[in-house]
């Protein structure tokens, strides 16, 4: 489709000119220009083309950016960057030095607040229109586009309830397709699900309790009907909430009929929207199905076992489980904290809880993770998927923190296994008997075996492993920068100068081992794929110091600052923990 509309849009105010017609033939070109965009250069899709037509009518309604709008998740926000400037950069998404796959206020005045992670638009929607109160900008809009899994969040709910009693000029938008990354769940969603008919469970419905004034439910991709009711609702002062109802992958048939894999397909045909076939023979499995399928088979012989994500189970492939055990593992909806403290529940009763999570999210779940789990010493075993630097998602997602985070956590475990087998094994471990709470940290993508449908082996707890012996440098890495260290020290000419060991624990820390290390190198290198901060090797030079080691320590890890989209590879590179960076650094020290 020849874009005869859409090329001479660069800002709303062109939009603005335009008249009914077309706006629906924009509408058209817009949702055509997404997916030839994605299919070659990929991201989040399903959720873009499904608020064309919201997005269009938004921005032609309202005076943004002087009106604030606040997309959550970012997910849906493709079609607001490409009409709000970003059109002809709009195929560097995602990618290093590139625009954002999320909102982000360093990138546009049109991004009135950065949101990766979900249901946080309501609270920032409010507070931008409480300081417009304060301002006396009385006739300024706010609006918050959520999504019907965002919304079931507690965070979302403190939102609502807190902005029923203000007189802020607050209209929520609720974007509802019954479907977040993976269909949505909890009984929220079975009320929406009846609203959608219009059937009433009371004689008020719950958002009206919460003292907005309702409207809707509304069809989202009727263009006109949004106008007229955008137009009514901004007359209105006061909190305001319309229902709209849309359809997740809107205008790519494939994408409409599996929701689920179109909201981030990978690359595929734009004109059917048929995948691109990658012969995945003999390659790697993820270390996400890793986890799934062993607990899987941990499952089948341990009728103790439980498994619990929030809103995750195909990114974390708990839904291996929840197929073969559904009365034994659950999908608790965008609920971080809920889903720890549910964990720490059933682990009062003798369960043995894995509770899967990527380390992103369970940084939403911080006081949970230690008034919950740690303090009652609660044998929870968090398996943080997507740990280390994730790539193309960029700061909201990387999952850098974790280690830095919970290692000042009491009774708290920290592993970092450096392949599948190791995965297979910590998980097998900790089912046969776990006084502490633990976490498991690996990353996202393939893993580095073929083979790793090994015998199970215990592993203990708190020991490392040496992996190579040296003469001069010990390098002590943690988790999968293992194949990094390894790789670096392959490529040089005096390895046997270097010592390699696999820490495999950041919490307990291997004491003897590190004793041992200290007497025989003065030279030392520690290699992690999370923030140097409070980080691994942080945690070594403390027990250094308090060895009165008096050799020099050098730390590869995540720098002090904020590490924006890339690939993994280009993402280790910025950082210096990529193999060339490692090699550099150790070449220097001999």
């Amino acid at each position: 489709m020849a874009e005869k509309i859409l090329r001479n849009i660069n800002s709303p105010a062109d939009l603005r000119k335009l008249n009914k017609t077309e706006l629906k033939q924009l509408a058209q070109e817009l949702r055509r220009f997404i997916i030839d965009i994605v299919a070659t250069k990929e991201g989040h899709l399903g959720a873009s083309l499904g608020v064309v037509e919201l997005t269009i009518a938004l921005h032609y309604i309202f005076n943004t950016p002087d009106d604030l709008l606040v997309w959550d998740v970012g997910h849906q926000a493709y079609g607001h960057k490409i009409l709000t400037g970003r059109k002809d950069i709009f195929d560097t998404n995602r990618q290093l030095g590139g625009i954002s796959g999320f909102p982000k206020r360093s990138e546009s005045e049109y991004d009135a607040f950065g949101t990766g992670h979900s249901s946080t638009s309501v609270s920032a929607a409010l507070g931008m229109a409480m300081a417009s109160n304060l301002k006396g900008e009385t006739d300024k809009q706010h609006i918050a586009v959520i999504g019907d899994a965002s919304i079931a969040s507690g965070m979302a709910f403190e939102g609502l309830n807190h902005a029923g009693m203000t007189k802020a000029n607050l209209l929520v938008i609720l974007n509802d397709n019954a479907i977040g990354i993976d269909p949505s769940v909890g009984a929220l969603k079975e009320y929406l699900t009846k609203a959608r008919v219009g059937y009433k469970p009371a004689s008020y419905n719950i958002i009206e309790a919460l003292n907005f004034k309702y409207f809707g439910p509304v069809d989202g991709h009727d263009l006109d009907g949004l106008l007229k009711v955008l137009e009514k609702m901004k007359q209105i002062n006061g909190p305001k909430f319309l229902h709209v109802i849309t359809r997740k992958g809107k205008g790519l048939k494939k994408a409409e009929e599996d929701q689920v894999k179109y909201h981030a397909p990978g690359k595929f045909e734009p004109a059917t929207g048929e995948l691109l076939k990658y012969d995945t023979d003999g390659l790697p499995l993820k270390y996400q199905d890793v986890f799934g399928f062993t607990l899987v088979e941990l499952a089948s012989s341990n009728e103790k076992i439980i498994g619990i994500t929030p809103a995750m189970p195909t990114g974390s492939s708990l839904k291996y489980m929840m197929e073969a055990f559904p009365e034994r593992a659950f999908d608790v909806g965008i609920a971080e904290q809920h889903a720890v403290t549910l964990s720490a529940g059933m682990a009062t009763q003798g369960f043995v809880v894995y509770c899967a999570i990527y380390s992103t999210f369970l940084q939403r779940a911080y006081d949970q993770l230690i008034h919950d789990v740690a303090l009652q010493n609660l044998p929870v075993i968090f398996c943080l998927d997507r740990a280390g630097l994730v790539g193309e998602d960029g700061a909201t997602h990387h999952g850098v923190f974790d280690i830095a985070y919970s290692r000042a956590i009491p009774n708290l475990m920290i592993a970092a296994p450096r392949n599948e087998v190791e995965l297979r094994n910590l998980l097998y471990t900790v089912q046969l008997g776990l006084e502490n709470p633990i976490i498991i940290r690996y990353p996202r993508g393939r893993g580095v075996l073929k083979e790793w449908k090994l015998p199970f082996e215990k592993i203990k707890i708190g020991k490392g492993e040496c992996l190579k012996q040296g003469s001069e440098i010990a390098v002590l890495s943690i988790g999968n920068m293992a194949g990094n260290v390894s790789e670096a020290i392959a490529q040089m000419s005096e390895k046997e100068k270097l010592a390699h060991y696999d820490m495999r624990f950041v919490k307990p820390l291997d004491e003897v081992l590190l004793k041992n290390i200290f007497k025989k190198y003065k030279k030392i290198v520690t290699v992690e794929d999370g923030v140097k901060k409070s980080g691994f090797g942080s945690a070594v030079l403390e027990y250094a110091a308090e060895a009165g080691f008096k050799g020099e320590i050098y730390i590869l890890g995540i720098p002090d600052k904020f590490i924006d989209q890339g690939s993994v590879v280009q993402l280790q590179e910025i950082a210096g923990i990529h193999v060339e960076g490692i090699r550099q650094k150790l070449e220097s020290m001999i």
